[in-house]
């Protein structure tokens, strides 16, 4: 065989269609357009899809799941890289300076594939339960574990539920500190007779004569 004898297997390629040149060719005239209409026109197609205005297939169907955006950006690292690897201590920063992800990623996975015997402390980024095992077991260790975020639905039931605690620890505080106050002691009669006496007295005025003078004085 010779680069020269190449050639495409038969039926694999079809002559183009030379439109637009004489009637006898079949595609002379409107060259396989037909008449008038928007396809007939000059840019006259709608993108994939269009169906006249009504609502199209893609967007009637309902839809399910959900597809992360940042998903690219978190890379899988495998056991027998981190072997390789001649750190001691590992993290994001390290296996994008040996190489082992890309300088793009965001998060790394440590999963269970190949094997690892040397001592090795991963830290700030995630590990499966296989791969945590593993490590352990070659003496290992890891350390904290960065965590990503929460549904919105389970951190508003744990921010709720940390309210709710707080405003419970309160009411035991307040119901603690009223049980030991030292009630107020309650009067007596003679007491209380006294201090009405005390009150009528100052309420009262001194007796005033004709002249606008009190009486007590000439």
């Amino acid at each position: 065989m010779r680069l020269n004898n190449l050639k495409p297997s038969p039926g694999s390629k079809s002559a183009r269609h030379r439109v637009g040149r004489g009637i006898g060719s079949g595609w002379g005239k409107t060259a396989g357009r037909g008449h008038k209409g928007q396809k007939a026109r000059a840019g006259g197609f709608h993108k994939v899809g269009f169906e006249g205005g009504q609502m199209p297939l893609h967007r009637r169907l309902p839809k399910r799941g959900f597809t992360s955006r940042t998903r690219q950006f978190v890379e899988a690292v495998r056991l027998g890289e981190l072997e390789k690897l001649g750190a001691d201590e590992i993290d994001l920063m390290v296996l994008k300076q040996a190489g082992v992800v890309s300088v793009l990623a965001i998060d790394a996975r440590v999963i269970k594939s190949g094997e690892i015997k040397r001592k090795v402390s991963i830290r700030g980024i995630g590990v499966t339960k296989g791969a945590k095992a593993a490590i352990e077991a070659a003496g290992g260790k890891v350390t904290d574990p960065q965590v990503r975020h929460e549904p919105k639905g389970k951190a508003a039931a744990i921010a709720k539920a940390e309210a709710i605690a707080k405003e419970v620890a309160k009411a035991k505080e307040a119901a603690k500190v009223k049980a030991t106050a030292k009630p107020d002691k309650p009067k007596t009669k003679e007491a209380a007779k006294s201090t009405d006496a005390k009150s009528d007295d100052m309420g009262k005025k001194k007796p005033k004569d004709d002249k606008g003078k009190d009486a007590g004085k000439k």
